[in-house]
């Protein structure tokens, strides 16, 4: 897990291209098991390591929902695991659950989510609480469902936990995760905080589907060629994300073609590596 650039820079406070390669980087380490975690935590300047995870039986074809939480003299990071695609399918395509409050009394959140995050918070704002010893700067991470638990995970302790507001969050592949009062609240409380990476053709962030489900905004979206871009819309023209969207169902059902290529972690680690070493828009 190697990187051919210097990954954290522990004095970070602001969005960088080279935070955003590390916070994947650590994304795709949440994958790991837990002796890889602490290996190349160590290796990265973290000297403690936190392991999360809870078994539960949700109505969801998940078997637990797992994080850890590294920590330096300056920085803390809690990264939370994705889940496989074709799993995270059904979750996305049951939208007639009963919501999730959402945190702080604010909107609500999908049903699904809402459970897995509540199954292991309380571990990790322990965690956090224990660990933040000499006002390190707090930062959220994740890909695929790993960037919905960050997000909420991120709303809770804001809104409910205060003290704890994260610093930074850096989602990857995230779908669509809350209703939009409780994004719009989340966009004010995260201006310049909140950074949500969209891999090209990647079907994950279009699911579930609007107007039940929003997005936080700070789009940076990773095109074809790997340029990262800040956008409004998840692609260029109406004209070619209505074309995209053309194709959604069918990958969802086939697991196969662009769109579900296009959400493997190591796809958005790769496009940030190319940036930061090539440089470009974005860079």
């Amino acid at each position: 897990m190697s990187a051919p650039v210097p990954v954290f820079d522990h004095s970070a406070t602001a969005y960088s291209p080279r935070l955003a390669y590390a916070m994947a980087l650590a994304s795709r380490l949440a994958y790991e098991a837990e002796a890889d975690i602490e290996r190349q935590a160590a290796a990265w300047g973290f000297e403690r390591v936190r392991h999360h995870c809870t078994r539960f039986t949700p109505p969801f074809p998940l078997e637990d929902t797992q994080a850890f939480t590294m920590t330096g003299d300056r920085m803390i990071v809690t990264a939370f695991r994705g889940t496989e695609p074709r799993k995270l399918r059904d979750w996305l395509s049951d939208v007639e659950g009963v919501p999730w409050p959402g945190p702080g009394g604010l909107g609500y959140v999908h049903f699904g989510f809402g459970e897995a995050l509540h199954s292991i918070f309380a571990d990790v704002q322990g965690a956090l609480a224990e660990l933040r010893d000499k006002q390190q700067t707090v930062w959220l991470t994740g890909h695929s469902l790993g960037g919905a638990l960050a997000m909420l995970a991120g709303c809770r302790l804001h809104f409910e936990e205060p003290y704890l507001t994260a610093d930074g969050i850096y989602t990857f592949g995230q779908p669509r995760t809350c209703d939009r009062a409780l994004a719009d609240a989340h966009d004010k409380a995260f201006a310049g905080r909140m950074y949500r990476f969209v891999n090209d053709k990647d079907v994950v962030p279009h699911l579930p589907p609007e107007p039940l489900y929003w997005h936080a905004q700070a789009l940076r979206h990773i095109d074809a060629v790997g340029a990262v871009r800040e956008s409004v819309g998840l692609l260029g023209g109406f004209g070619e994300r209505m074309e995209h969207l053309g194709h959604v169902a069918k990958d969802m059902w086939d697991g196969a073609g662009d769109a579900f290529r296009d959400h493997g972690v190591a796809k958005y680690v790769a496009a940030l590596e190319r940036l930061l070493v090539q440089g470009g828009p974005g860079a």
